[in-house]
């Protein structure tokens, strides 16, 4: 009788833990140098294209191609906006008319026309546990 109260309550124990939280690795290509770092912000649609995104992940720049981790990702829908940060002062640098100076990306590849891109281009699912996207960066200047 012990061992089934004890399996018992071990299931709902088990049952009542809370979702894991998982692990995104984003390659991100294009890097034009191994400059500074490689900064990437993941974002839930009411922060994407703003500074506090909840999650972000650092990784220093290689040439080509350089993956950064973020851990502790709960699922859900999200954007990445990355950015090479070259003179590893922690922004985006501008140019006249608010071209960026560094190279800068978004999940899904999504285009930059003029402006950044919407919500609906960059959007991915996140199901909780681990995952890797790609994306590449574009420099303007």
């Amino acid at each position: 009788m012990k061992r089934v109260a004890a399996f018992a309550l071990l299931t709902l124990l088990v049952g009542a833990a809370p979702p894991p939280e998982g692990v995104l690795t984003m390659h991100v290509a294009n890097v034009r140098n191994a400059k500074g770092r490689v900064h990437v912000d993941v974002c839930p649609q009411a922060k994407f294209l703003k500074e506090d995104c909840p999650w972000s992940g650092v990784a220093p720049a290689q040439a080509g191609m350089t993956t950064v981790t973020v851990r502790g990702l709960p699922a859900g829908s999200y954007a990445v906006q990355a950015f090479h940060d070259a003179n590893a002062n922690g922004k985006v640098d501008r140019a006249l008319f608010g071209i960026p100076k560094e190279g800068v990306g978004f999940s899904n590849d999504a285009p930059i026309r003029m402006a950044p891109p919407k919500w609906a281009a960059a959007v991915f699912a996140f199901d909780g546990r681990a995952q890797t996207i790609a994306l590449k960066l574009r420099y303007f200047l």
